[in-house]
Parts: C-alpha cells; structure tokens; sequence
C-alpha cells in the first residue's frame, strides 16, 4: 500500500510537469487558488493590525488637562471607548450594568464636570427617575423611591497622555428610612472588569450634599443637558 502511494504522488507531480491540457488547468487552478488564499491571509493580518493601531490612537490625549478637551475630542474618545465600557460593566452579570444603557440618557455627551476626578462623565436614568431628573430643578426636588441614575466614567490620564474606562458609578433612592445617614440614598459603582467598587457611603454622600436642595443630585453641564 505504502508503495502505491508514492507511485500515485509521483504521476501526480509528473502529470503537472507534463501536463495535458485537462491536467494544465488543473495544476492552474491549484496555484491559483494558493495564490488567493495567501493575498485572504495577508489581508487579514493588515486588517488586524490596522484595528490594533486604532484601538490604540483612537484613546490618545495630547492636552495638559482634562478640561482642555474640545466637543470633538471628547466624542470621539467616547466613540472609542462605549463597546468596551458597557461590555465590561456587564461582565460579573450586574443587572445595572447589564441593562442602563436601555435608560435615558440625560446629555447628549459626556464632559467634564469636575467631580469624580475630573472624569468625563455620561448620566442614564431609570424610567423611574428620568422625569424627574430631566427637569434639572435647582431647589424642592424629591426623587420618586426606585429612583435609579447610572453614570459612566472616562479617566483622562494626563502623564499617560490616554484615556481608558472608568467606573459606572451608580445612585439608588431607598424608602424613606433606608439610609438615613446617606438621606436614603445607596452609593455603588462598577469596576470596569464587571466587579463592584468597595467604599464607605459617607466617601460619597459628603461630596453630594453640596446638592441638598436638588435631592443629592449633580446634573450635566448645562451646554450638554437633554430636556424632556
């Protein structure tokens, strides 16, 4: 049998070496298709490569500070970044992170707004508080128990001249009595690898009470808010 085979190689390597026309097209269209996948195999590693270069530069900064970037530069990271961002808040299965970006959105892109260590910063509100939180009220707000507002977060990093994904940082309104050291509001957030950030309630209820007359709540920068 072994025999039989390296005779069936050798007519086969000799008909191409001295083909007639039926075996010229053949041993033709065998290179040629050589050909085709070599130039599919090339591409694609350009391809890959082009993506990997993007991902790369589409998350580069070149201001000295955060608050430097323009409405283009800032929508263009968050381009960059938004596939990324809710895939990674989603990865450990939290409802939240799984779900917010079905919410309202309350600006029509991030900024900056000085808190949360000048992040760039994007609020979704639950159906339960959107109504509420689009009216953007300064004095007498009370947000309706199940209140829900989910903000994304880019950390701008200034030495590393890149942006990556921040937190999902997270505020929920319990009944009254819920919370009362906290106004019966629960701070939470997201890592960017899906698992849930460990701080004490005051880290972020301190900072919030700046806003007392608005329920807590900071809003977007007035030139990026939605109305309702």
């Amino acid at each position: 049998m072994p025999h039989q085979n390296v005779q069936t190689r050798a007519l086969h390597v000799s008909s191409c070496m001295r083909p007639s026309n039926r075996t010229q097209k053949l041993c033709f269209g065998r290179q040629k298709l050589k050909k085709t996948t070599l130039l599919a195999a090339t591409f694609a590693g350009l391809s890959v490569f082009a993506t990997a270069g993007y991902a790369q530069d589409c998350k580069a900064v070149t201001v000295e500070d955060a608050f430097d970037l323009d409405e283009a530069a800032i929508v263009a990271l968050y381009d960059c970044l938004k596939d990324a961002m809710a895939e990674g808040y989603a990865k450990e299965g939290d409802p939240i992170g799984k779900n917010y970006r079905n919410w309202i959105v309350t600006s029509t892109r991030p900024a900056v707004q000085g808190a949360h260590s000048n992040r760039l910063l994007q609020t979704f509100a639950n159906p339960v508080a959107a109504e509420h939180y689009l009216k953007f009220e300064e004095e007498g707000v009370v947000m309706p128990v199940g209140s829900v507002l989910a903000k994304e977060s880019i950390t701008v990093s200034i030495k590393k001249k890149a942006a990556r994904v921040g937190p999902l940082f997270i505020m929920k309104k319990l009944e009254a009595g819920g919370a009362p050291e906290t106004d019966d509001w629960l701070y939470g957030g997201i890592q960017p690898n899906g698992k849930q950030m460990k701080f004490k309630q005051s880290f972020c209820h301190d900072c919030h009470e700046s806003w007392e007359d608005q329920d807590f709540l900071a809003y977007p920068m007035e030139e990026v808010r939605v109305s309702n």
